[in-house]
C-alpha cells in the first residue's frame, strides 16, 4: 500500500537535518494515517446480484439499519448483466454480519427502464434511503432507460420514485446536507443523450456533453416520504459515453467543501476535478465550473469523499489507486495503491468505484467489484 509522493527525495544531509522534527511532525495527508487494509464481506447475497457500486454508512439508528452500518448497492445481476442490480446489503460492523437491506422490484412502476441500481445512494438521519437506478434491459447502454431516484423506508421498502426531466440515469455518488426535516441531495445524470449502438464514423464511442449535476431540495414531514421541494441544474455540459466494461463514463463523485460554498465534481471524460461555487444557492448552471486539478495522479477519476482534513479522496477507474487532493491550494498529494489485482492491467483497473468515510472519520470503505467485496481502509 504505498503512497507516492509528489515530492520524492530530499538530499542526504537535508533528510538527516529533518530527521527530529519529521518524526514529530504531524502527517500531511490522510492516506499517511491509513495502514491497513481489511475485507469485510463478500456482496453478493442470495439471489446472486454482483458488481458492487454504491456505498452509504448510516447515520442514524431507524428500522432495521443501525447507525455506522454500511450499505452496499448491486449495478448487476446473477447473470453479470449490467444495469440490472437490484439489491442493497447491509453489513453490520458490530457482528460483522451482512444482511439484505432491500431488493427492489426489476419492473418497478414510475422508473422508466426498471431497476439497476447506481452509485447514487443516501441514507438521511429521518431513516430513508434514496438510491439511484440506471436500468438496462440486455446489460448494454443500448437498451438503457432514463431510470429514476428510488425512495426505501428504513425497513428497505420501495416509498416512492422520483422522475423529472432533470433526472436521467442518475450516477455518481451523492454529496448530502441533511438537516433531518430537509435535505439537500446533488446527483450527476449522465444518460443524457448516451445511449443506442451507433458508433461514430470512424467507429469510436461518441461522448455526449450533456451531463448534469442537479440539486434536489427536499421536505421530509414526520412518518412521510421526502417531497422534492424544488430542483435546479447546478452544473451542465460534463461528457459522458457509452462504455461495454463499465456500462457508461461519466461525472461520478461528488462532495462539498465544509463551508457548503463549493462542490467538487470528478469529471472522468476531461480526467479532472473542477468547482462549482455557491452550490447551494445558486439558481443557474456553473456550466462544468472552474477546474481545480487535473491528469497528475488522476487516472479517470470516480467516486469522492472528504477526509477529515478537508482533504478530497478520488478512486481512479483506470488503475487500482486513490488519490489525495488538498483543495485548497489545488494539488495532488499522494496516490495509493487500494487494489493491486494483477488479473487487471493495470493493476485494479476498473475495480473501484463507490467510497465512504467512517463515522469516526478514521478510515474509509470502499468496493471491489471485480471481486464483490467491500473493504475498510484504516
Amino acid at each position: 500500500m504505498k503512497l507516492i509522493p509528489i515530492a520524492r527525495a530530499v538530499t542526504a544531509a537535508a533528510l538527516l537535518a529533518l530527521v527530529s522534527t519529521v518524526s514529530q511532525a504531524a502527517p500531511q495527508g490522510f492516506l499517511e494515517t491509513i495502514h491497513r487494509h481489511t475485507t469485510l464481506i463478500n456482496t453478493v447475497p442470495e439471489n446472486g446480484d454482483q458488481n458492487p457500486y454504491a456505498i452509504a454508512v448510516a447515520p442514524a439508528s431507524v428500522g432495521t439499519v443501525k447507525a455506522g452500518d454500511v450499505l452496499v448497492g448491486n449495478f448487476n445481476n446473477a447473470a453479470n448483466l449490467q444495469g440490472t442490480g437490484s439489491t442493497i446489503v447491509d453489513y453490520h460492523p458490530d457482528t460483522k454480519q451482512m444482511s439484505v437491506f432491500a431488493t427492489v422490484p426489476r419492473d418497478l412502476k414510475g422508473c422508466p427502464g426498471g431497476i439497476g441500481l447506481s452509485t447514487a445512494m443516501t441514507m438521511l438521519k429521518s431513516g430513508w434511503v434514496i438510491v439511484g437506478s440506471t436500468p438496462s434491459n440486455d446489460g448494454t447502454t443500448a437498451t438503457k432507460g432514463a431510470g429514476c431516484l428510488i425512495v426505501l423506508d428504513s425497513s428497505g421498502k420501495v416509498a416512492s420514485t422520483l422522475t423529472s426531466e432533470n433526472i436521467n440515469d442518475p450516477w455518481g455518488n451523492m454529496a448530502v446536507v441533511d438537516n433531518g426535516d430537509t435535505a439537500t441531495l446533488f446527483v450527476s445524470n449522465a444518460g443524457f443523450g448516451v445511449g443506442g449502438a451507433n458508433p461514430g464514423p470512424d467507429g469510436e464511442v461518441p461522448v455526449f456533453k450533456q451531463s448534469t449535476v442537479l440539486r434536489l431540495d427536499l421536505e421530509i414531514k414526520p412518518g412521510q416520504a421526502p417531497v422534492v421541494k424544488q430542483q435546479t441544474v447546478v452544473a451542465s455540459g460534463f461528457g459522458a459515453q457509452a462504455d461495454k466494461g463499465v456500462f457508461l463514463v461519466g461525472p461520478t463523485g461528488l462532495a462539498l467543501s465544509s463551508d457548503q460554498k463549493q462542490l467538487f465534481v470528478s469529471d472522468a471524460i476531461g480526467n479532472r476535478i473542477t468547482v462549482i461555487d455557491d452550490p447551494m444557492t445558486r439558481e443557474t448552471s456553473a456550466g462544468v465550473g472552474r477546474q481545480l486539478t487535473a491528469d497528475g495522479f488522476l487516472h479517470r477519476p470516480l467516486a469522492m469523499a472528504t477526509a477529515p482534513n478537508g482533504h478530497l479522496l478520488v478512486t481512479n477507474a483506470l488503475n487500482g489507486q486513490v488519490v489525495e487532493i488538498d483543495p485548497a491550494n489545488a494539488t495532488q498529494l499522494y496516490a495509493r495503491w487500494i487494489d493491486t489485482d494483477k488479473a487487471q492491467s493495470p493493476p485494479g483497473s476498473g475495480d473501484l468505484f463507490g467510497i465512504a468515510m467512517t463515522p469516526q472519520g478514521d478510515g474509509f470503505y470502499y468496493v471491489e467489484d471485480d471481486v464483490n467485496t467491500l473493504v475498510l481502509a484504516k
